[in-house]
């Protein structure tokens, strides 16, 4: 089961990716600290959707939605060893806000992580606002 789950998330990856379609005999092969994985659409409109939960439910933080990403790149990418079965990989952005303005952007794409074990999941920071500091000042623990 678990190899299962490990083919199918390699091959989601590679077709988020948009790497080319493997043939039959072909090994599938991901490469997570390729920049695709955090440029990966599936991430980004999850992260903005999540966004926008945020800011209609936690008091004090300005009503703007995410209009888009640029300066897209991965920080760092922690593989998945015998004593640790997770891989981590850390992505910084610039997040274009409704209000004009510009903010950084933190995340980290972690797998398997989903409901179950099975697919990932997702945590991020918009520096100025993580009011509570749930993930350090400045958003550290996502850098």
């Amino acid at each position: 089961m678990i190899r299962f789950v490990c083919l199918l998330l390699a091959s989601m990856l590679t077709f988020a990716s948009g790497a080319s379609n493997a043939l039959a005999a072909d090994p599938v092969a991901v490469r997570l600290g390729d920049t695709g994985v955090c440029a990966s659409d599936k991430v980004l409109n999850r992260i903005t959707k999540r966004f926008d939960y945020q800011v209609r439910n936690v008091p004090h933080l300005p009503q703007v939605a995410i209009d888009g990403f640029h300066r897209i790149h991965e920080v760092r990418h922690l593989p998945r060893r015998p004593d640790w079965p997770i891989d981590r990989l850390y992505c910084q952005a610039k997040a274009a806000l409704s209000d004009g303005r510009s903010r950084d952007i933190y995340y980290l794409i972690e797998w398997p992580m989903g409901f179950a074990g099975i697919g990932g999941n997702v945590e991020f920071c918009v520096s100025g606002f993580d009011s509570w500091h749930v993930y350090g000042g400045r958003c550290r623990s996502l850098r």
